[in-house]
């Protein structure tokens, strides 16, 4: 992992810091006795964890981000999901006009959405400066 060890900990910190509050919701569902909210969630966060490992961008180096993001992102609206409905569709106080607080989350797919791991490759770069020349 000793390359571009900022960009790696960013991946694996970010997403892991999405599902943060999944993992601490569920946590108060289990002490709160609502265990099927509790572990449902559980199991939300495990699966966002094994769609991180599974989209490392490093192992996939070709494929845009945005593909590497998709399945993450499917499982955070799943995760939005599930709060709605382990809170009770009533309780929460959400209309369909709270979908808009959601849209900033898109804004990764439009500043590095088609962007590759191997666009910041030295051979590329000097590749692709050889070629400006």
């Amino acid at each position: 992992m000793g390359k571009r060890l900022g960009e790696k900990a960013g991946w694996i910190g970010g997403w892991t810091g999405a599902f943060l509050w999944v993992f601490i919701l569920s946590i108060v569902w289990l002490v709160r006795g609502k265990t099927p909210e509790g572990l449902s969630g559980l199991a939300l966060v495990c699966l966002g964890a094994l769609v991180i490992i599974a989209t490392l961008p490093w192992r996939h180096p070709k494929t845009p981000f945005w593909k590497l993001m998709l399945p993450a992102y499917a499982v955070l609206g799943l995760s939005v999901a599930w709060a709605v409905w382990s809170f009770g569709t009533a309780e929460s106080g959400l209309t369909w006009w709270s979908v808009l607080w959601a849209l900033p989350l898109l804004i990764p797919f439009g500043t590095m959405g088609r962007r590759r791991w191997s666009d910041a490759d030295p051979q590329q770069t000097d590749a692709a400066s050889r070629e400006k020349s």
